[in-house]
């Protein structure tokens, strides 16, 4: 069993709080899932993508939740289940007791299960976390679109923990029409996407607008309409959602992915500051 290599990760985060210790144990985890997945061929059909990618491989200073990926190509007889018992192995290897719930359905272009663990806390010696908090379940949804809009660009990303392994994940500016498809999209707001869309404005990221299109014309309320995607577009309309936002209820969404010195941050937070990072865009 590997779970002192489990402990020295989770001692080299230098939690301060059983927040930031169950925010790094889920990380913690999720890396080793990736490994896991890594060694069945699963980076063959599919990419990663999302929060924890950028978290992962593009040092975003926020923890992230999920695991989530998009096959390369359109495949919607894809299924999970080939992965899931090496997955089972490979964690149990490190002392995980991994329960997977999978919640694929069938004609479901979105594959998904939950990967769930309650015994590595008893394993493990926790700072701040202490009895039933030690026992609580690690949670993380994996989810797969096995019908991707198309014109995503890819790249390999390497990681050397637990093992050295590769991951093929999207790349930045694809990253970031993913996630503006989210802003633009999503019927209710993640003070999570907002603080990505600074993060990409501010490392000036281009947004991949081949793929943002592809994305709006399948899903959300301008889907089947073939629009003309451009800078001009996407800031008219990225206007509107800033207008619109509670930003005090994404402050708080947000808070608790965020180490304490970040929290200042969240401060400037209101319309004006959104509105300017958006005029930045590609500048």
């Amino acid at each position: 069993m590997n779970i002192k290599i489990i402990q020295e990760r989770l001692d080299s985060y230098g939690c301060r709080s059983q927040q930031e210790e169950a925010n790094a144990l889920r990380e913690i985890t999720q890396e080793v899932a990736l490994a896991a997945l890594s060694r069945t061929g699963f980076f063959k059909k599919a990419a990663f993508q999302g929060g924890t990618c950028l978290r992962i491989f593009y040092s975003l200073d926020r923890f992230s939740e999920d695991l989530d990926f998009i096959l390369k190509k359109p495949d919607m007889d894809f299924g999970l289940e080939p992965y899931l018992q090496p997955l089972t192995v490979e964690l149990n290897a490190y002392g995980y007791r991994l329960e997977i719930v999978d919640r694929s359905k069938a004609g479901q272009a979105v594959k998904k299960c939950f990967l769930k663990d309650d015994s590595l806390g008893k394993l493990l010696f926790l700072q701040h976390a202490k009895g039933a908090a030690a026992r609580s379940k690690i949670k993380i949804k994996l989810e797969v679109d096995a019908n991707p809009p198309e014109g995503s660009d890819f790249e390999n990303k390497f990681m050397d923990y637990p093992f050295a392994f590769a991951v093929t994940a999207q790349d930045l500016p694809s990253l970031f029409a993913g996630k503006s498809h989210a802003l633009l999209c999503r019927e209710y707001g993640k003070g999570r996407d907002w603080y990505d869309f600074i993060w990409y404005v501010s490392r000036k990221v281009k947004i991949n607008f081949t793929f943002l299109a592809n994305a709006l014309n399948q899903t959300g309320p301008w889907s089947g309409q073939n629009l003309q995607v451009d800078k001009n577009w996407y800031q008219q309309e990225m206007k509107k959602k800033i207008l619109a936002v509670n930003w005090q209820e994404m402050r708080q969404e947000l808070a608790r992915f965020l180490k304490p010195e970040a929290l200042d941050t969240l401060k400037v937070w209101d319309q004006e500051f959104f509105l300017d990072r958006l005029e930045k865009l590609g500048q």
